[in-house]
């Protein structure tokens, strides 16, 4: 079956797992779509009893997800970050998703931490608090303090045998997902294959610690406001594929800080405004500031954590997309329709007009200045929702991007009720703009530019040169490939056959009328032979070209 990329050995070797991946769904009332992929052996799907509450079926999905553990949580909660994919209401469904899960005992993961080192905890640390302090679906963070220098840090460590376990349930989601391509016709079109695949890349690289740390040391060597926003520092010497060693930060949950409204306030536009810097300025951001990875400081500075996830945008990205802040605030739905074609790969054919009323209704809903319902993040969602619908595939990174404002605008509303973030957009936007067309800008595009035409100058002698010899040696050839007229072809040659026979018709009739004139013998009765056999040839070779127009239309 094509898009089966689990082969059946594979399935063979986990059919316990897929077994149990099957009850859940049945259990979460998904027994049709398990009839219709016919899984072998699904006969014991009848003594599963159905979900006796009333739900919808996104959230349906949520529950299913938490059931299945880990890799089913962090999977959705990537799937949740593709709006261009999957249905608006569905993302904000898996964003309810919690990483939290039980912790498991040090015994086991100490054993990662071992594996890790290469030598003994005592020999690197001279305080390991073996109670954790968080509990995610990937990984455990301890308390310790370094023996070398004794610092206070934060070790994150990896759930034992994870990649495995991962991986496995990689391949039972990818052979479920092609199956459901396969068989069932209406799910066709989100292709599921593609995204299992996709998200699978983005899973698999959040397992290695040490992109997370490279992320956490690119934003804090970025960062223009270290002394109100930052992530932790980390300490290279032992981080490792499964280990992330990093400075302890002492802080509290936002829901959980002491402040006043003014440090709330104040708190609230800092966050806002790192991230969009992070965004519009810099192309690299944390892709998923939700309340529960950043922390209020005792000094009062927000510490972002969990780096696992980052959005990277490019200047033609930026640019597109301060350009659509601006036509969203002047709800000129037009031109957020004519950014998504710019953004669009060739051949992309949307319906203009269809489009245009979807982002106005969009517009209206979520960005509503008369009203005060302002509400940025979700408006992206929805407009990046439209384009997927429309055949206009948008960058990974812009739905990223779009999650990240949602995440900052729930943050932002938690400390401050009276939270804008258009407001603190503005100043972002305008050193944007300076960037852009600043006179030092355009100075350099202008002495790009022409020193890519003076390059190119540069280069033509020596082409010119190169095409003079080759015409000099008759090495020159041009090929030419016509589209689109092989029934041309045709026809022409279809027609000049009947002009021919027309013309031996002719010459046939008027040679034969000159013998009978003449009265050339032999005589058969009473005329010329030659004349008679000449009229038959033409008399037969008209009928036939009459009965070839006929038969193959007159456009032949």
């Amino acid at each position: 079956m094509p898009g089966v990329s689990l082969k059946p050995f594979d399935l063979l070797a986990n059919a316990v797992r897929a077994k149990e991946i099957a009850i859940v769904l049945v259990r979460h009332g998904f027994a049709e779509i398990i009839e219709q992929i016919e899984t072998p052996g699904a006969w014991w799907q009848r003594f599963v009893p159905a979900p006796r509450e009333h739900r919808s079926t996104y959230e349906r999905i949520r529950l299913a997800a938490q059931e299945l553990g880990p890799t089913f949580v962090k999977f959705c909660q990537l799937l949740s970050m593709r709006p261009d994919l999957v249905p608006q209401s569905l993302v904000l469904e898996l964003q309810k998703l919690q990483d939290a899960v039980q912790p498991l005992p040090f015994s086991g993961m100490q054993k990662v931490a071992l594996e890790e080192l290469e030598c003994d905890l005592a020999e690197v640390f001279s305080e390991f608090n073996e109670t954790p302090v968080a509990s995610a679906s990937l990984a455990q963070v301890y308390y310790a303090r370094l023996k070398a220098d004794g610092r206070d840090v934060a070790v994150k460590l990896q759930r034992p045998d994870l990649q495995k376990t991962v991986e496995a349930d990689l391949d039972l989601i990818a052979f479920f997902a092609a199956r459901i391509h396969h068989y069932i016709a209406r799910l066709r079109p989100f292709d599921l294959p593609a995204i299992v695949e996709e998200i699978r890349a983005g899973l698999i690289q959040e397992l290695d610690f040490r992109h997370e740390a490279r992320n956490q040391q690119y934003f804090n060597a970025q960062n223009p406001a270290p002394d109100k926003v930052f992530a932790p520092e980390v300490v290279g010497q032992f981080t490792t594929r499964r280990m992330l060693v990093m400075e302890r930060v002492d802080g509290r949950r936002i829901e959980q800080a002491p402040l006043t409204p003014e440090q709330a306030k104040a708190l609230a536009t800092a966050g806002a405004a790192s991230l969009l810097h992070q965004i519009v300025i810099s192309g690299f951001f944390h892709a998923d500031p939700h309340a529960g990875n950043v922390l209020v400081t005792t000094d009062g500075r927000l510490c972002l954590l969990d780096w696992g996830l980052a959005g990277h945008l490019t200047r033609r990205l930026r640019h597109a997309l301060a350009d659509l802040f601006i036509a969203a605030a002047a709800h000129d739905a037009e031109q957020v329709v004519q950014i998504g074609l710019s953004l669009a790969g060739p051949g992309t054919q949307p319906d203009h007009r269809t489009m245009e009323k979807e982002v106005t209704i969009a517009l209206r809903e979520n960005l509503n200045f008369a009203t005060g319902h302002e509400q940025i993040g979700l408006l992206i969602l929805k407009v990046i929702g439209i384009f997927g619908r429309n055949g206009i595939s948008v960058s990974r990174d812009y739905a990223l991007m779009a999650k990240a404002v949602l995440s900052i605008e729930e943050v932002g509303r938690t400390l401050d009720p009276e939270f804008d973030l258009r407001l603190i957009a503005q100043p972002v936007l305008r050193e944007l703009h300076r960037e852009r067309w600043s006179p030092k800008a355009l100075l350099g595009k202008t002495r790009t530019l022409f020193a890519s035409a003076f390059n190119r100058l540069g280069d033509l002698p020596t082409e010119l040169d190169r095409l003079l010899r080759r015409l000099e040696h008759d090495d020159l050839t041009v090929n030419f490939q016509h589209r689109g007229l092989e029934g041309l072809n045709e026809a022409l040659r279809a027609a000049s056959n009947r002009i021919a026979l027309g013309v031996i018709i002719g010459a046939l009739i008027i040679g034969s009328s000159q013998i009978v004139t003449t009265g050339i013998r032999p005589y058969l009765f009473g005329y010329p032979v030659l004349g008679i056999i000449g009229y038959l040839l033409s008399a037969l070779l008209g009928l036939w070209v009459i009965w070839d127009i006929f038969r193959h239309g007159r456009h032949k």
